[in-house]
């Protein structure tokens, strides 16, 4: 096992808190809208997640304290089904729990895209919950949020049903802050905590 430690800021005494992801999570700038944590943007344009696999040693250089990952729509443009993807993120999460013992994680469901994507997408997402507890992960659905009633993403969110426009990151922080708070045992500060309970299905399953 790794005696990796989570690195702390010495100036504010934080740990970092490294977003890991694709484009998505590129795009973001998660240092500005979250100016409580000491921000590592580690998403990386057009990664899926064998790419993520490939340079996961780099995420757990850094340390984290904290990571939030959102990572598998890529693949679906080379056509993986959600056993690849779901096999490759249960790596990447075993992998990080083992280099970083003590880091919190918050795993994210994927997002919903085009309409033909919507199958593979929930049954990934079913798995991903279910397993994010055997890693002492955290789950944040994102479904319910982002998806239309027939499984597409709500283009008032995204300009060409991939990535993200401003409203959708706005909608995406509104989900996440109050996970990050629930991730560390702090009390939400104006909403109900979004992260399913163990006893029941996420909501994006079908």
């Amino acid at each position: 096992m790794s005696d990796t430690a989570p690195i702390s800021d010495p100036a504010r005494g934080e740990a970092v808190t490294a977003f890991v992801g694709d484009s998505l999570t590129e795009a973001g700038n998660w240092q500005q809208w979250l100016p409580d944590e000491r921000v590592e943007n580690l998403g990386v344009g057009g990664d899926t997640t064998d790419d993520l696999l490939e340079r996961i040693d780099d995420v757990i250089a850094h340390g984290p304290g904290t990571v939030v990952l959102l990572i598998g729509t890529n693949d679906l443009a080379w056509r993986r089904g959600a056993e690849h993807i779901v096999r490759n993120i249960e790596t990447i999460l075993v992998t990080l729990r083992r280099e970083l013992p003590a880091t919190q994680m918050l795993v994210q469901s994927i997002l919903p895209r085009e309409h033909i994507y919507a199958k593979t997408i929930k049954e990934a997402n079913r798995h991903l919950w279910q397993f994010a507890s055997t890693v002492r992960a955290q789950y944040l659905d994102l479904w319910p949020v982002f998806a239309q009633p027939n499984d597409s993403i709500d283009p008032r969110f995204s300009p060409d049903g991939l990535h993200l426009n401003d409203a959708g990151y706005e909608t995406w922080l509104a989900e996440l802050r109050p996970a990050l708070e629930a991730l560390r045992g702090l009390p939400p500060t104006s909403r109900a905590i979004v992260l399913p309970h163990l006893s029941e299905p996420p909501r994006a399953a079908g």
